[in-house]
């Protein structure tokens, strides 16, 4: 499709007003205070999985009310001490998928803490994680669970657990607590804002830097009235249904917009976008970034859509978390 949003020279100077509720900051630090009770040690199994370079481990941490959240962590097996580490959020509908999907920056000296989704992961990778005691993974619908309040809207509870993933990665006696850098992409890269800018309010150590591939669910008012797809077409439908209620479904949202993060973040970040993604339009990747009070770059793909750099991304990571940490070549295989 050819380019339908604003020109590039606009968009990198695209700056929206927020839309910020007045108790915003008291909303999350009130969440967040709530959730410290369910603290717990998180529980770790090694995996014999078949990659003998690799030590493989399925993690369960307390996450939202203390809910069990699965995670993967791989590893390279030949070093030894703390490791820099990468928590990984997933993308809309999947969950944190098969073991082998995951040993890239593992092979390339750098432990990969990769969070499942709580009643996801029935779309385009498997998961294993229920929400709470009432659904079990499923395909869709989430963008209006319990869009009735703040309180009980879906992303209070995913939010939360990414904020326990940091802290149940950072626990493990293999990774360095202050090395780990959060990343995703589309509804990753939306949760990766969202921790970027809640882990600091409750951990002394928390995250280097932030990976953020086209964010979901950020300047989402916007997007609903700028592209027609899934998953922001979600709340277009509920709206058009609940006509009344327009209003109180924006007040919602605006408490898990990644805009009001953004100017909330502080570490340094890498954005991607594609100019042709009709997913999450490119002025809103824009104005996420460009919110974004730490320092920060934008690697654009011009003639790409949602899926943007794929595996050439890929490799901007692992630079971008090389440049971030001041890890060489020979830090990263020393024995």
């Amino acid at each position: 499709m050819p380019h339908f949003d604003r020109p590039l020279s606009e968009l990198r100077r695209y700056l929206p007003e927020r839309d910020e509720p007045a108790d915003y900051d008291a909303f999350w630090d009130r969440t967040l205070s709530e959730q410290r009770r369910h603290a717990a040690p998180p529980l770790v199994e090694e995996i014999r999985a078949g990659y003998s370079q690799l030590v493989t481990e399925d993690v369960t941490f307390a996450g939202y009310g203390g809910d069990p959240i699965k995670a993967w962590l791989l590893r390279p097996r030949h070093l030894a001490g703390e490791l820099p580490t990468v928590v990984t959020f997933i993308g809309y509908g999947g969950g944190r998928g098969l073991l082998g999907e995951w040993t890239a920056l593992p092979s390339a000296g750098i432990a990969h803490f990769v969070m499942d989704l709580r009643g996801q992961g029935s779309g385009h990778r498997p998961g294993d994680t229920a929400d709470g005691a009432f659904t079990g993974p499923h395909a869709g619908g989430f963008m209006t669970l319990g869009i009735e309040s703040p309180d009980t809207y879906y992303y209070r509870r995913l939010f939360v657990d990414a904020v326990h993933a940091v802290e149940a990665a950072q626990a493990h006696p293999a990774v360095d607590a202050a090395r780990v850098v959060v990343s995703g992409g589309s509804q990753g890269g939306g949760i990766t804002l969202a921790a970027a800018a809640l882990v600091p309010r409750v951990n002394d150590t928390p995250p280097v830097g932030a990976i953020v591939d086209v964010p979901f669910l950020a300047h989402m008012r916007h997007a609903t009235e700028t592209v027609d797809t899934a998953p922001y077409s979600e709340i277009v439908r509920y709206l058009g249904t609940r006509r009344n209620d327009i209003e109180g479904v924006f007040r919602t949202l605006s408490y898990f917009d990644g805009l009001n993060f953004a100017a909330r973040s502080t570490i340094p970040a890498m954005f991607s976008v594609g100019l042709l993604d009709d997913v999450c339009p490119p002025s809103c990747v824009f104005a996420a970034h460009n919110h974004y009070a730490g320092p920060k770059r934008m690697k654009v793909y011009p003639y790409n859509g949602h899926e943007q750099g794929g595996a050439f991304q890929d490799i901007e990571h692992l630079g971008f978390v090389r440049e971030l940490l001041a890890l060489e070549q020979d830090d990263l295989v020393r024995p």
